[in-house]
Formats: structure tokens, sequence, C-alpha cells
């Protein structure tokens, strides 16, 4: 082998971007060799055709390999490509030509050695480096050919593996530097290329780099054998590659937002070399893009910050590369991110485990050990029943699935590698990853060899001794697995505290310090046994499992910890009603010490708050050993356990008119009741149907429109117009759909595309955009929401549409639509783009969003602005004049802004010493009257809705005003009185069948404050961190007397000696409005659906006030003589405040992930988006903060000392901390 250059080649692509070569088979191309050329003299009389064999030319043609080579080094590539894409085995065998593997492989890299060295040697400043290429082969190993036979397989896992180490050898005999696996299609293959590197580099003692190159092979983001390109990233990461990357099956324009994901999710070096575009025959080269076109894409993929090493495949030649590598001669580098140390698993998706992730559920009924059906099914032969039990526990939320075959009348290999071979063709099942689950070693390795995703292994251990504990954890890291270590040693199960905490750690040193184990790959598995046995060496299972589990997340780094729930009950087998209980109290508390997942049944859990206060009193007294009799009480307990508003006169004096005048009238009073029955009258009356949406419908909208604009009808009104419309319109498109051909198109007045965009949830506003456009016939396409800036872009070209909305609620969907105006300019779209949103302004619009976009931008500040803006806009008259003035507004604006230096900002220290002062020997924080959590299912709604503020239900509407006075105001009075009682009659209807259901959790628990941040502790030993609550402080300069506030100011200090307490809670009023939404909008009735909506975010608010005023005058009890009405609670006139992530006084979001963890808020069906955006989005999650003088505030800007810190403090890059705080940076990043 040749020396280690991987320094050097670190070096390099520290200080520049690095050129790989081209198209080795378009060059070849380019000869038009023959059949005869092909076989040279050597293989004159073999028995095949051997055209094609473009490997075979590295002996036949030496001399036209080494010149493309030179070629390639000539244009200004660093490193060449060896002539072996396919010099391996499986490849070569269909010409008969298996044998010459070792041959091809070493004499293709002596060719490139050559030339680099020769090259090298003409210009010694610039080294050249020959990676070895291993290619995918034509066989798969974790898909069918035979479509009839899913689990067929034609090639090992076991033969690729030797066939790429046959391979390997040949290159590094003939002196590459680096390996390239490149094109993978299949990942499995590519495991088994890194698993035959990994015992070469072994065997030979010494490493060489090794670059990794995916194919997404299509416009859906996937392999082809289907999965995403995070989820490929993670299944080979444990390579630990010099690079990542993507070529092939795309040109570099497609390619771009995969690359893109790429970057952002890899923590080593990115590489991209795409085709030149689409296949062309008619081209020179196949393909349709000139040097100058591809170069131009890479040079964005450049100045975009995506990539370190570039270059081409397919239809490239040294021409691209030469223009390619002048396009990138001035661009920096992308700059390697550093990524918090995650548990990276993967199916056909990607799931990654950290400290804020909530609670991973592993699926255990296909375990042929645990679940007698499942067994019965296998032993059977019933794969395909037994692949739907598998299926039925991802849909019930499993996010993993355990597979199990340890039966002593299977062969448990055999049935292994059938069950895992027929999952991978069923996408619904190999999303998830897998736990492969075994005793013996053979079956959890046959299974790995399975499985292109990142899986973990159940597991090893120290039993069979510390050798063969190393040799199974080495295997493990070269398939690519993370493992569960369980508590077991040579001299049996860990079944006390000390002995599992003394093993875990044993085994930690061993994995970290001898085999290079990274840490978050490590699950330690410290051992569930059955409690409640009536003998009373088990009686402390429960509670050393609970804490060997929060002693292990204190003292080995990194690492997570799982175990088999099942086992704590099986005491009482049969009882599952005890069961339940058991499981539900026993995650109750093992999650909250750090229990990351567990193999348990999802769909059999309970709820602790709703187990009957007798039996859950008995299973803690159990499960935390809390009393020496507590086994006999469960076992006696265990046999009792088995299993109105006023009616209306309507004046219908109007139905006696004529059709056009009844629907005229319906439109402007949004009367739906007979508006299908008159449309069919108009129709019969017209002759065409479209005439009837071109003259009465049209004539309505028309006085609509104008009474609209003329501020003397009001949103709510105007939605209510369009249900009707939208419904009339509906009756009719059957009907116009039959006479097009002869009735002709109506002409919408312009096309709009609008989104909430990706990672926000929230929709209502956009949806009443959307309702007030198509009222004025502009044809609008909603996407719906968290909607990615490609799908945007990509049905905005597809439908060729005359203007972009965006829209967004949480503050990170403002860097969304910078990204979303970045990507029109990149793609050259010129159409208007339209910005909206709670958290959008005209002058974030014109500051961080309208310069990425050479096309106009403007910030539409509501609903009733929106038909103005798009009519000047898309009119021909009005266009240019109008996107000249808002150029011009928002030019002076951006000056305006840039002139204002904003208010001083003092050092953070400065800003630390001008805290909050407290006496805190003087204040006594209120003890909380009920520790721990609690959760509320099904919270009765009519005490919720006694709680509503209705002043924001109006201003959804674009109703200005408070309530009640908004009720007597002359211009919206009437307006507003009308959706009131709209609005009270769906609230009674909604109470009244349950449409939505409500549920909460709280949790109060012991605090502290260190410095900016506040402990969250388990109990009152305040021994136990569960929570760091980070926070940031007002860094404007402020009078000595007025504080330089943080929320940590008003929780008492770690070392005061003071114990305080804080509350958390997330409440959510959202169950089951998304598929009432869905019914209503599928009948055309925008204005219930938008008001249903508005009603839910009402109850959700209303639900945090109630809840937070029972938490006050009950649960912590601190004013628990409160009494005060609901205008009181409304302007807030109680003591303690209840502040939320991503509001003024806590602007970051990522905050949101470690509450929810705190709470278990999916146990209540809450969650978060990528963007930490809420589902359901009609729900509300924050803190209780209990002193007399805390009061909100905003935080304002922060210095860039400030932003280190914090980052410093959450252990985040500071890259990534800025993303998510850049509203509230005081700098340019």
């Amino acid at each position: 082998m040749r020396p280690d250059r991987t320094p050097e080649l670190r070096d390099l692509l520290a200080r520049r971007i690095l050129m790989l070569d081209g198209a080795m088979g378009t060059m070849i191309q380019g000869h038009s060799l023959s059949e005869g050329d092909f076989r040279g003299a050597r293989f004159a009389d073999s028995p095949r055709d051997l055209k094609g064999n473009n490997d075979l030319l590295t002996l036949t043609q030496p001399d036209i390999i080494r010149d493309i080579h030179a070629r390639y080094l000539a244009a200004g590539a660093d490193i060449v490509e060896t002539n072996t894409f396919n010099s391996n085995a499986p490849s070569q065998a269909d010409y008969g030509l298996a044998h010459l593997v070792c041959e091809l492989n070493a004499a293709a890299a002596r060719l490139a050695r050559e030339a680099a060295d020769d090259s090298s040697r003409r210009n010694a400043e610039r080294p050249r480096f020959v990676a070895g290429v291993l290619g995918p082969t034509g066989k798969t190993a974790s898909i069918s050919p035979d479509v009839n036979d899913p689990g067929f397989r034609n090639i090992s896992f076991d033969a690729l593996a030797a066939a790429y180490a046959d391979a390997a050898r040949g290159l590094i005999d003939g002196g590459v530097d680096l390996f390239l696996i490149e094109t993978v299609f299949d990942t499995l293959n590519a495991k088994a290329a890194i698993f035959a590197l990994e015992s070469l580099f072994e065997e030979r003692g010494q490493r060489l780099p090794v670059m990794i190159s995916g194919t997404i092979t299509d416009a859906s983001g996937r392999t082809l054998t289907g999965q995403t390109t995070e989820a490929f990233w993670n299944s080979v990461r444990h390579a630990r590659p010099l690079s990542v990357g993507l070529n092939c099956a795309l040109g570099a324009r497609l390619m771009r937002p995969h690359v893109e994901e790429l970057s952002g999710v890899a923590d080593v070096h990115v590489s991209a070399h795409p085709n030149a575009g689409l296949p062309n025959p008619l081209s020179d080269t196949g393909y349709d893009e000139t040097p100058d076109q591809t170069a131009a894409l890479m040079r964005d993929f450049a100045v975009s910050g995506f990539v370190n090493v570039v270059g081409g495949c397919c239809g490239t030649t040294p021409d691209h590369i030469r223009a390619i590598a002048e396009a990138i001669a001035d661009v920096a580098p992308r700059r390697v991110p550093r990524l918090e140390r995650k548990l990276r698993l993967s199916g056909l998706e990607p799931l990654n485990v950290g400290d804020e992730s909530l609670f991973v559920n592993i699926g255990e009924r296909t375990n042929v050990t645990g679940s007698k059906a499942f067994a019965r099914l296998i032993l059977a032969g019933d794969y395909a029943q037994a692949l739907s039990v598998a299926r039925q526990q991802v849909e019930n939320g499993a996010q993993m699935i355990d597979v199990n075959m340890d039966e002593a009348m299977l062969d448990s290999q055999a049935a292994m590698v059938r069950f895992l071979n027929l999952a991978a063709a069923e996408p619904d099942i190999s999303r998830v990853p897998v736990m492969i689950d075994s005793s013996r070693w053979s079956v959890i390795e046959a299974g790995l060899k399975c499985v292109q995703g990142r899986c973990v292994v159940n597991s090893i251990s120290l039993k069979e001794g510390e050798r063969e504990f190393v040799r199974q954890a080495k295997l493990a890291r070269r398939y690519g697995a993370a493992v569960i270590v369980m508590g077991f040693d040579e001299g049996g199960q860990a079944d006390t505290l000390e002995r599992r905490t003394e093993i875990c750690q044993r085994c930690y040193r061993i994995l970290t310090e001898q085999v290079g184990f990274p840490p978050e790959d490590i699950v330690f598995d410290p051992n569930i046994f059955a409690i409640a046995t009536g003998i009373e060496e088990h009686a402390n299972y429960g509670r050393d499992f609970i804490d060997a589990t929060r002693w292990i997340r204190a003292n080995l780094p990194q690492t997570r910890v799982s175990g088999g729930v099942s086992n704590i009950s099986f005491s009482f087998r049969g009882n599952d009603a005890v069961r339940e209980a058991i499981h539900t109290v026993f995650l109750y508390h093992a999650i909250r010490a750090g229990l990351s997942m567990g193999i348990v049944n999802a769909g059999q859990l309970g709820i602790y708050e709703e187990i009957p206060h007798p039996l859950r009193e008995c299973v803690e007294d159990v499960v935390m050993n809390r009393r020496p009799d507590a086994g006999e009480r469960l076992v006696e307990l265990a046999t009792t356990v088995k299993g109105t508003g006023r009616e209306r006169v309507e004046d219908l004096e109007w139905r006696r008119g004529p059709v056009r005048e009844r629907l005229a009238h319906a439109l402007v009073q949004g009367i739906a009741t007979w508006v299908v029955e008159d449309t069919e009258e108009a129709r019969l009356d017209a002759e065409h149907p479209i005439q009837v949406i071109e003259g009465p419908l049209m004539e309505g909208m028309n006085i609509v429109g104008d009474l609209f604009g003329a501020g003397k009808m009001f949103l709510p009104q105007v939605v209510k117009s369009a249900r009707v419309m939208k419904q009339a319109v509906a009756h009719l498109v059957p009907y116009i759909d039959a006479e097009k051909a002869r009735s002709g198109d109506l002409r919408p007045r312009g096309k709009i595309v609008v989104a909430t965009v990706k990672g926000d949830v929230h929709d209502i506003g956009k949806n009443i955009v959307a309702v007030v456009l198509q009222c004025n016939n502009y044809e609008v396409i909603n996407l719906g929401v968290m909607v990615p800036a490609q799908k945007i872009l990509e049905v905005a070209r597809q439908e060729k549409a005359d203007a972009i909305g965006l829209s967004g609620l949480i503050t990170p969907s403002l860097e969304e639509m910078a990204h979303v105006a970045r990507e029109m300019q990149r793609e050259g779209f010129t159409i208007p783009l339209l910005i909206g949103g709670a958290t959008t302004s005209r002058v974030h619009t014109a500051v961080k969003i309208a310069p990425h976009y050479s096309g106009v931008t403007v910030y539409v500040p509501d609903a009733s602005r929106s038909v103005g803006v798009c009519q000047s806009l898309l009119s021909t008259e009005l266009r240019d004049e109008y996107a000249k003035s808002i150029r011009a507004d928002y030019e002076r604006i951006r000056i305006q802004h840039q002139g204002k230096k904003g208010p001083a900002l003092a050092p953070l220290a400065r800003a630390r010493a001008n805290a909050l002062r407290t006496d805190w020997n003087a204040y006594v924080p209120p003890v909380p009257g009920h520790l721990g959590r609690k959760l509320f299912r099904s919270y009765d709604l009519a005490e919720i809705a006694r709680a509503i503020d209705w002043s924001p239900f109006f201003q959804t509407w674009d109703l200005a005003g408070s309530y009640p006075k908004i009720l007597e105001d002359a211009k919206v009075g009437e307006a507003a009185r009308s959706l009131l009682a709209d609005g009270r009659a769906m609230l009674e209807r909604l109470i009244a069948e349950k449409w939505l259901t409500a549920n909460g959790v709280i949790a109060l628990l012991p605090a502290a404050s260190v410095r900016d941040d506040i402990e969250i502790y388990t109990d009152e030993s305040r021994r136990t961190v569960e929570m760091v609550w980070h926070n940031l402080r007002q860094q404007t300069e402020k009078a000595a007397d007025r504080p330089n506030l943080c929320l940590a100011d008003f929780v008492a200090p770690r070392d005061s000696g003071v114990h305080d307490y804080i509350g958390a809670f997330a409440v959510t009023a959202g169950i089951g409005l998304d598929e009432r939404v869905h019914d209503l909008e599928a009948k055309h009735d925008d204005y219930r659906a938008i008001m249903l909506k508005a009603l839910a975010d009402r109850l959700a608010e209303a639900f945090a006030e109630s809840m937070h005023a029972r938490v006050r005058r009950e649960f912590w009890g601190y004013a628990a003589d409160e009494r005060l009405g609901n205008d009181e609670l409304v302007a807030e006139k109680y003591r303690g405040i209840r502040p939320a992530p991503g509001y003024p006084a806590c602007p970051d979001h990522t905050e949101k992930g470690s509450l929810f963890g705190l709470l278990g808020a999916g146990e209540i069906g809450m969650s978060l988006t990528e963007s930490f955006a809420m589902l359901p989005a009609s729900s509300v999650s924050g803190f209780y903060l209990s002193h007399p003088d805390a009061r909100y505030f905003a935080v304002g800007k922060i210095a860039e000392d400030q932003a280190g810190d914090y980052a410093r403090r959450k252990g985040l890059s500071l890259g990534a901390t800025e993303r998510w705080l850049a509203p509230v940076l005081a700098y340019d990043r």
C-alpha cells in the first residue's frame, strides 16, 4: 500500500474545492471502438462478445485509457478515477472474465497512477490523486429481480463482499490513494463494499480514505431501493468516509435539492458529480448540457456552500471539467458542520435519537418468543400474515421493529433472512429501522447481511468473556449497526444497581477505548426483570433499573438506554389490565430517568393518570419498592381487576324573485341552502353551463367585491359568499367539462400558487387569502402546509403560475421564506412573490427576503389587500409602475434600516451584572401541592369555552376592534355581531357533538436558575437534572434602575440555598380538527372550515388560560384565594406568567423539543415539526413561573457574544444557533 495521504487530502479540502474527473464511458464512446478493438490480440478467441466491456480496455487499449486520464488531469482534475466501474466478479462474469478481476483492477490503478504522477511532476504545487472505483455491480442485495418472489436475491452479501475485496486488493496493489464507492443505487451493496474494505484495512494494517457517492434515481428523492438522502447517509456513515456525495441518474439542476439536503446532515465533506443534464441521443456525448451550462450549475452548488468535491458523471468531458474548475476557482469550500451526536438509524427513512428526542417505541410483536400469534405464523410459513403483524406495529406508532426468530422448532437463521428479505419489499414496514434480536450471534449476523438501513443489534454482552464481546462489537461496527449492550458479564446477569452500573461502565470503556465504538451508537439494556414475584430479592428490580438508567445517562455520555418493558409484568401474565398498569407506571418513571427507547406493544399502553387510583398506588408501590408488603397487596388487588341558541325567523321573500336575482342575493348574503337548486335552474335556462358562471354568479361576486372594496362588507361575509360560489361552481363543473370544446375556457384573472412554508402548520390566514382571491376570479392552487421550496417551485412551473404566495406563523418560517426567494432567483423565476403571515412585516420583507430575488417581492398584510396587490401585479397596464414603486419603497426601507444603529447593546457580562435584583433570603417560594406530571384527557370543552378571549377571533377575520366594543362599532359592528352569532352557534354544536378532543399535560417540578438557564429536577433531592431550559437576556443598554431581564431571573439561583419550583404545560384543542375541516372543504364550505379552525385556536388558548388558573389555585396553589372573572383573566391580572418558546421573552423555538420531552407530550397526541411548530396546530405550550415579580418582556436584539455563549450552553454550532435565532440577531451572519 502507498503511504496514507489523508492528511494531505484534508489540508487541500480545507483550502479549496477539489475537482474529480468526468465520464470515462463518454470518452471511450468518442473513439468508436470495434469488437476487435475491445478484444485485442489477447482475447481474440473469446467465445463471448466483448464490445461494451469498457474495463477490458485497461488491458487491450491501455494507451487510450492513459490518455483519457491525462486529458482530465490537464483540464484541472485533482482526483482521477480508475477505469474499474465494472471490474468486479458479478459484472465480469457476464463476459466470462471474472477470473481477471484482480488483474483488471491492478492494471487500471497503475495506468491512473502513471498519469497522475506525470501530472504532479509537471506541476509540483498541485498534487494529484488516484481514486480506486468500486462500482455497484449489476446485482441488488436488498431487492428481488423477480416480482413474483420478493424474498429472492440474485446475490448474497457475502458474495458481494468477496467480490469487492478481490477488486480492492488489485486497486491497492496498483497504487491507488483512496477508494470511491460510487453510483450506489442499493445501499446494501455499498455496505458490502464497506465491509470488504474495513476487513482489508485490518488485514493490511493500514487505512486508505474512502469516498462514497449514492444515486438518487428520480425526482422522488430516493435511491432505486427506496431510501431518502438522509437515510442513505445514516446507513453508510459508519465507514467514517472522507466524503459522501451523489452522482449519476440526474443532472445538476435536478440533483441540487438532494445535495443541499446532504450538505446539511453530513458531518463530513460532500461531493457531487452529476450527469451533463438529461440524455439526448442527438448530442455527441449523449447528454444535453454544454460545458458552460454544467459549470454554471456547479458554481451555484459551490456558492451555496453545498460542496467540497465536484466533478462529472455521464456525458461530461474534459471540456466540462475545465469549465467547472474555472467556475469554482474563486469559491471557498463548504464548511463541514459540527452536528449534535445522535444515534442515527434508518430504514427507508431516517430515525435520529438525540438528547431532546421523545421516547422511541420499538414494536415487540414481530418476536416469536414474545408473541404466540407471530410464532404460529412463522412456524406455519405464513410470512404474508407475519408481515401484516409488522405493518400493524408501524401503523400503531412503532418507530422501529424488533425481529426475533429464536424458536426451538425453527431454523432461526433461515427464518430471519426470509422475513427481513420480504419486509424489505414492503415500504410501509421497511421505512422504519430494524432491531435484529437473537441470543445467537450467527442469527444476528445473518440478519445484518439483509438490511440496507442502519439497524440495531440486540444484543451483545460480556457473558462469553471480553474477547468475544470485542469480536462481536467490531463486527457490528463493520456491518454498520448500533448495539444494545446487555447488563451481563461472566458472572451472570446484573440484578442489583451496583452490578448494573459496574458492568455498563466496563462495557463503555471497552467499546469506546478499545474498539473505537462511537458512544452515541451504544444503547445499554440494564435488565428489566419481573417484579412482585414473592421473592424478596426481586423487590427492588424495578427501582434498580430506573436508578441505573439515570446513572447511565449521567455518567456514560451520549449513550442511550433501552429495555424489554413486558418483562417487568411477567408475574401477572393472563391479567392484561394489571400488566398494562405496570407497564404504564414503569415507563412513566423510567422515561423521566432517561429511558430512550423500549420494546413495547405501542397499541396496549395506558395513560398514567387514567389508571384507577387504588391500582396505580399499588403498582407504584411495587415498581418503586415503597413498602415491604407491596407485592402481596397488588396480588390481592389483581384478583378484583379484570380486564340552545334562539331561533330566527327568516324573510324568504327573496325566494320569489327570478333565478338571476336569487343567485345574486344568495352570494351577497352567503346563503347556501338553495344554491345547487338555483344553479341547476339557471343552467337549464342557459345555452351553455359556462354562462351561469359568466353571468349571474360573476354578477353576484362582483357585487360582493365592490362592497368589500368599499368597506361595506367584511371578510367573514366574503368567505361565506365564497362558500356559496364554490358550491355553485362545483355543481357546474361536470357540465362545463362535457361542453368544454364547444364553450371554451373560463379565463381567470390570474393563477396563483399559495403555500404555508416547510416546517409550519398554520394556514387560517392563507386559506382566507385564497378564498378572497377566488372570489375575485383568480385561480388559486393551495398546496397546504409544510410545503418544501422544491414543491412550491415545481408546481408553479408546471401550472405556469402568475405569482407565488408564501405564508407562515412561526419565526423559523421567515428563514424558509428567504430560502424560497433564493431558490426562485437561482431557478430563473421572474413572477411576483407575495409574503404574508403573522410574523412577517413590510420591513422584514424588504430587508431579509426581497434582496434574494430580482423579481418583485411584496408584503401583503392581510386578506383585504391581496386582491389589490394581485390586480396591480398582474395587470398589463399597472404592473410595471406598481413594481417600480414597490422596489423604490423597499430600497428606501433598506437604506433606513442600514442607517439605524438600533439601541446600543451591552456586552453580555455587563447585561448579566444588571440582572433583576431579588433578595432571595427574604422570599419563600410556594411549594406545589402536586409535584410531578398530570395528564388531562378529553377535557370538558364547555368549561374551556367559558375562558375564551373573543378579541383575537375577530382579528382572524380582519375585523379590527376589541371584544365586546367591536359589536357596537359603527363600521364593522353588524358584521361582527353576525360573525359572533355564527361562531357561537358552531361552538355550541362542536361542544355538544364533541367534534374536537382537548388533551393537556402539566408538570410541577423543583427548579433552580444557573446564570441565564433554569435547571429542572426530577424530584426534591435535586440531584438529577430532568431538563435545562436555556434562556436569553436583554442586551440593550439600560439605565441603572432598569434591569436587563432574563426569565431565569424569576427563579431562585442554585447557589442561593432557596428551593424554588417551576411548571410546564402543553395543551391542545385540535385533535379531530383536520378530519372535520377536510370534510367541510370537500363540501366547498370554506366559511365553516375557517370558522372551525378559528374556534379551535380560541379553545386552545382558553384551555391554556383555564389550566393556568387551575395551577395557580389548585395544583400549585400559590393563589388559592384568587377570585378573578374572565375579563380579568384575559387582562392577566393574576400573579405569575406562562411564557412560551418562540415568543418575545423566550424566542428560541427549539426549546419546545426539551419541553415536549419533559412533559411526554406525545402521550396526549401532540408533536413537533422539524421547525418546532406544534401539531395539532391548535395547541399551546410553555412554562409556569410563580414569582410575584415575574412579567412578560421582549428579549430584543442580542449581540454575537450572547449568541456564541448560548450556542455553547446548548451544545450546538454557532451557525445552527444563528439560524434559529435569526429574528433577534443584532448583526448580519
